[in-house]
């Protein structure tokens, strides 16, 4: 014990200076690696950047110095680090591998952050889902869908792939085909069709509504019917007008056809004697 304690004191008495700027260096680095770590997150918070992503990007930097201020001390102490920092390097690549897939979860949520090809509230279909966007995290964008599902695709499918955003232009042409008879009337059919558009208020009139003639098909002349609407009355519209253009239709003695089959039957002569 006499032994240890007296090689202590001679190293205090040989490094005591050395010692000393380690503490300085240590106390230091931990201020300036903590006020880097605050001024990045007051930085962000003054763009575009999605308030999810501040805190993980200052803790990030917050973190990578005072790596490098602990490198400092050792070295200062005369403790070799090269070795440190290759197995340090070693095992970052390890976990590199091993969370590849979280990685680029991570690069993908940092991508949507920034660039924001949809926000909190849109309406989207990624991945093949559709859905509202509820909260775009680091790892994972969470949507609920229409039937209220709470859906978790993770950021790396949702960037790999198409993006459709249904809100971001504010309004949406709603697309419908509705046929009539080949004996009824073409005129009297759209303006019909026409007048029931013209009395929903939530319908444009610039641009004006498509009424027109697209399809001579097997059991009907075909309308396609496109009006323009706000996003957000794009579902209320297209259930209303299909009710009232059938309603209207049939009101003014307008058929919609739908498939049907004849069946003839022909006796035979024999059984007709009998």
């Amino acid at each position: 014990m006499q032994e240890l304690l007296q090689k202590i004191y001679e190293y205090l008495a040989t490094n005591s200076l050395n010692l000393l700027y380690a503490l300085v260096i240590l106390i230091v680095g931990r201020w300036i690696s903590v006020l880097a770590g605050k001024l990045t997150e007051k930085a962000l918070a003054g763009t575009k950047v999605d308030v999810t992503l501040h805190k993980f990007v200052a803790g990030l930097v917050r973190t990578a110095l005072f790596i490098f201020v602990i490198v400092a001390v050792l070295e200062k102490l005369g403790i070799k680090t090269t070795s440190f920092v290759a197995i340090l390097g070693a095992a970052g690549l390890a976990v590199g591998l091993a969370l590849q897939g979280s990685l680029a979860n991570f690069a993908a949520g940092i991508l949507l952050t920034i660039f924001r090809p949809f926000r909190v509230g849109d309406f989207v279909e990624i991945a093949g889902t559709k859905g509202i966007v509820r909260h775009i995290e680091i790892f994972n964008t969470i949507l609920d869908s229409p039937d209220n599902l709470r859906i978790i695709i993770p950021n790396a499918q949702v960037t790999g792939g198409n993006i459709v955003n249904y809100t971001v232009n504010g309004t949406r042409r709603v697309d419908m085909v509705f046929g009539v008879s080949y004996d009824d009337d073409l005129k009297k059919a759209r303006e019909v069709i026409q007048q029931v558009i013209a009395a929903d208020t939530r319908i444009f009139s610039d641009p004006a509504p498509v009424v027109a003639v697209s399809a001579l098909a097997d059991s009907s002349v075909n309308f396609v019917v496109r009006p323009w609407v706000n996003a957000t009355d794009y579902w209320g519209v297209y259930f209303d007008l299909t009710e009232q253009i059938k309603v209207a239709l049939e009101k003014n003695g307008l058929t919609i056809p739908y498939p049907q089959q004849d069946v003839y039957v022909k006796q035979m002569a024999a059984a007709q004697a009998l």
